[in-house]
């Protein structure tokens, strides 16, 4: 039966992608490695396919005919560049552009494990430069909506409590969500005014813990219907077991919604607003770098290009002249 599947699925493969038999096998399989082995997104694994399809359609027509795996891997530099032009001119953008290299190299990659082609090419051959976008804070009133455990659509008091507990520890100590979920219930007992966390790559920094961030943690505390043992984790799942950041993302997902917020209001974004924030009330960068865990001050120093567009947006609307 699954071979029966498959081969259905090859068939189709061959009817809207002009390439052998041979090449579209090996991207099908590719394809469900990215899906079953690497559980890569659905929404990743669909991208991957379009960017692959349309390198082969391109190459049907770079070569003369539809390519096989003997034809992937006799690719040149040239060949790839040819394409990368060939998608500038269709109007792709650096971001799409290079979001499809990574997806060419993943499949170059997979075939060179089977040895049936060489990824060098393709792994040195540079991709246009990815414009940096600013992060996207929230206001200091939307940021204080969100974190308030009354805003919180969970109907089970203690599940309301954690989630505005966690997203203040956001806001309010510039946590990641990694961050605070890896909390133990051993921390945040005692009014700690700050707490020491391990971020990116091992690195301990400490970080403040402001008064809401105490009281939100200790209603979760005293709400939760599960023993909290100080050497587990200190925010729990609905089941007992530790909370899943999948979890905090689709209930802010499901606040921004009741809230009217945009689509950037993320439980990152509450990162994001805690740098802005501090920086706008007078924050020096260094400070701020300490704070966030940041390796290099050139990291942090893209919130100034934040509070910039803060102040102008303020100066536009503001001016009696506008």
């Amino acid at each position: 039966m699954v071979a029966a599947v498959q081969g259905t699925r090859l068939l189709a493969d061959a009817i809207l992608i002009p390439a052998k038999a041979d090449l579209v096998e090996a991207r099908l399989a590719w394809l469900d490695g990215l899906a079953k082995e690497r559980r890569l997104s659905p929404l990743t694994v669909d991208a991957y396919e379009r960017d692959t399809r349309q390198f082969l359609l391109f190459m049907t027509n770079h070569l003369g005919g539809p390519p096989g795996v003997a034809e992937i891997a006799d690719l040149k530099p040239v060949d790839l560049r040819a394409f990368l032009s060939s998608r500038r001119a269709e109007g792709a953008g650096a971001r799409t552009v290079g979001r499809g290299m990574a997806g060419l190299r993943s499949f170059l990659r997979f075939l060179q494990k089977r040895g049936l082609a060489n990824a060098a090419g393709a792994s040195a051959l540079r991709t246009p430069r990815q414009p940096k976008s600013l992060p996207k804070p929230l206001t200091a009133s939307d940021a204080k909506r969100v974190v308030s455990t009354g805003e919180q659509l969970a109907e089970e008091p203690w599940i309301a409590a954690r989630n505005a507990a966690v997203l203040t520890l956001l806001y309010g100590s510039g946590l990641r969500i990694s961050e605070a979920l890896g909390l133990t219930a051993g921390t945040l007992r005692g009014g700690e005014q700050a707490i020491r966390v391990t971020g990116k790559g091992g690195k301990m920094r400490l970080v403040p813990v402001l008064a809401a961030a105490q009281e939100a943690v200790a209603l979760y505390r005293r709400l939760c219907p599960y023993h909290l043992a100080l050497d587990e984790p200190l925010f729990r799942g609905a089941r007992g077991g530790p909370l899943q950041a999948a979890i905090v993302q689709r209930e802010m997902q499901r606040l921004r919604s009741a809230l009217g917020l945009p689509d950037t209001a993320t439980p990152h974004a509450l990162r994001h607003s805690f740098a802005t924030h501090l920086l706008g009330r007078g924050g020096d960068l260094r400070t701020i770098q300490e704070l966030l865990g940041h390796a290099s001050l050139s990291t942090t120093q893209i919130y100034t290009g934040v509070d910039a567009d803060r102040l102008l947006d303020i100066y536009a609307s503001a001016h009696p002249r506008r």
